[in-house]
Parts: structure tokens; C-alpha cells; sequence
């Protein structure tokens, strides 16, 4: 497994991708919305990994929730897999609690799954897999 991408609460893409386009020094390379999540997300590339931020559309949106209670910031850290359902029986046998234990469809062409923060030290932890 790499890190696949970091992923960063926003409030709002519009102020936030010229300033990651300044920070990073790179475009944003591709923005996406992803409805089954009420979020909009826009990425970057950074050598071998990326940078998503994410923006809550909808007061529904569990990242307009995170904002409301922890601000701005940091996420979740996203882990690329080979065999996404492989490694969730795996974190399930090794005592892993998960958000979703059905891969469902994310940004970016993946199947994702999370791992719930209260098992990894209070991080969100995805694991995504490039969708063939």
C-alpha cells in the first residue's frame, strides 16, 4: 500500500484551490462531485501522491458536519490497495471496525471503504482501489 492521497475538509473549492494551486505549485488537475457523499472535490497531484480537498455541499454532507465541529483541515488519509475487498476481510479478521464494508463508488475513479476513527487513533482512514 502507498498513500494515495490526503484528503482536506473545505469550506468552500472556490477559495481553496487557488491557494493549494499556490502552496502546491501545481494545478488543480481535476474537480469532481460526488453525490452520494453531498461533496465536491478537487484534486492535485504531488509526486507520487495527491492532495483532495473536500467541500460539503449540503448540511447532510458528512463533511459539512466535520466542519461544523472541527473546522477546516485534515481529513482523512487514503491508502491505494490492489484488492480492495481482499484487504477489508483481512482488516475485519484482524479486528477492524469499518464505515463501509461494501466498497462503494468515490472520486477519481475508486472504489473506497473507510475504516471507523475510533480503531486508528482517531484518524479516518480510507482504502481505495482504481475501479476497472
Amino acid at each position: 500500500m502507498k498513500i494515495e492521497h490526503i484528503g482536506i475538509a473545505v469550506k468552500h473549492l472556490s477559495t481553496s484551490i487557488p491557494l493549494f494551486e499556490k502552496l502546491l505549485n501545481t494545478p488543480c488537475y481535476k474537480t469532481e462531485a460526488v453525490e452520494s457523499e453531498l461533496v465536491n472535490t478537487a484534486f492535485f497531484k504531488t509526486g507520487e501522491s495527491k492532495v483532495e480537498l473536500v467541500e460539503g455541499y449540503s448540511p447532510e454532507s458528512p463533511i459539512y458536519k466535520f466542519i461544523e465541529k472541527k473546522g477546516e483541515g485534515i481529513h482523512h488519509i487514503a491508502f491505494e490497495v490492489e484488492d480492495i475487498d481482499a484487504e477489508i476481510k483481512r482488516l475485519v479478521n484482524e479486528g477492524f471496525t469499518l464505515i463501509n464494508e461494501v466498497p462503494k463508488q468515490g472520486a477519481d475513479n475508486k472504489l473506497v471503504c473507510f475504516l471507523h476513527p475510533k480503531f486508528t487513533n482517531g484518524v479516518l482512514i480510507e482504502l481505495v482501489m482504481e475501479k476497472k
